[in-house]
């Protein structure tokens, strides 16, 4: 770990194949008004210029910008390869293909200092397609002063990467990123959110979320219900769980239930496709997060009898294909 310097935001920029949104993004820091910075960008592995593109820029930026090389590590390793050699009090996590706004770090930083009981500031992110005007209204929730991570992060990742900065104090006690291939930025919140972390809100847009298919993602989705997929988001919901309840959360509330919802729809789903272990355990969460009452419901004891009566992954089948029907019903209302 890098000693720490009093002031210093370090950026930390995961990328892989994205030599000129990269290149955007990293000038976007630069371009803040506050100061101390410094920028990390993490390539993984990328087999186009990207890395040279990045090298020129730390050149010329020496100081300010560093390029750390790494092997096919996906989104959450890279960015803890740059935590741990970032010297930054306060860290800011950004996309490679996202921007920030030139008062983002002021504004926060002040914000932080303001309130030394937070351990996050967080503002409003705009979105848009790359090249389209952003938007005038906040993304996702991110126009909304919520006090803490829970229990909203149950429904929703109500905020984006950019969104956040954190103190790097908060961050060493969270610990590193997993190795999750997809919401692993999700999971990273849930445990910011167990610790009962406070939140202050800057009621200005700090940074803008774009759209693109010019260039690739470091993680690109192509069958949301690939049995990697599902084995990787069964293991998502097992640590939200945790998370939810470090957090000092019940299955009374509507976000807990919600929740509970959700993983019984993972649950049938890896059993369609066979996954019967993760099945089981997605259930049994969906019963934990559901509660004593809830967990004896009709769907609950149906799903039972279905499984008894089928197995698992035609249990899962019947009811996938009872999803998709009424799905389509609804489009034609």
């Amino acid at each position: 770990m890098a000693d720490i310097r009093s002031g210093l935001v370090s950026t930390i920029i995961p990328v892989r194949n994205r030599p000129r949104l990269v290149r955007e993004a990293i000038e976007s820091v630069l371009a803040q008004e506050y100061r101390p910075i410094e920028v990390i960008v993490c390539d993984d592995e990328s087999t186009d210029d990207t890395a040279d593109v990045v090298e020129a820029i730390a050149t010329q930026n020496a100081g300010l910008v560093t390029l750390l090389r790494l092997t096919h590590r996906t989104q959450g390793p890279a960015r803890e390869a740059g935590r741990l050699v970032a010297a930054g009090e306060y860290i800011q996590y950004l996309d490679s293909d996202d921007l920030l706004r030139p008062r983002k770090f002021a504004v926060q930083v002040e914000a932080l200092r303001r309130h030394p009981e937070c351990g996050v500031a967080h503002g409003f992110v705009a979105y848009s397609h790359v090249g389209d005007a952003p938007s005038d209204r906040p993304h996702k929730w991110t126009g909304h002063a919520l006090p803490t991570l829970f229990p909203w992060l149950l429904v929703d990742r109500w905020w984006t990467t950019l969104s956040p900065l954190y103190r790097r104090s908060l961050c060493d006690a969270v610990g590193p990123w997993s190795d999750l291939k997809m919401s692993e930025d999700w999971e990273y919140d849930g445990r910011v959110g167990a610790r009962g972390t406070k939140l202050v809100h800057c009621a200005e847009f700090v940074g803008d979320q774009r759209r693109h298919e010019s260039e690739p993602y470091l993680t690109r989705v192509t069958d949301w219900n690939s049995p990697a997929r599902l084995r990787d988001r069964a293991r998502f919901f097992g640590l939200m769980l945790e998370h939810a309840f470090a957090a000092g959360l019940t299955p009374e509330i509507p976000e807990m239930q919600h929740f509970s919802r959700r993983v019984f729809h993972g649950a049938r789903a890896c059993a369609a496709a066979g996954l019967e272990a993760e099945a089981r355990a997605c259930l049994e969460w969906a019963r934990r997060a559901a509660g004593p009452a809830r967990s004896r419901a009709a769907d609950f004891r149906i799903w039972d009898l279905m499984v008894r009566t089928l197995g698992a992954r035609a249990a899962g089948r019947v009811a996938a294909g009872g999803s998709r029907l009424r799905r389509g019903r609804a489009r034609t209302r």
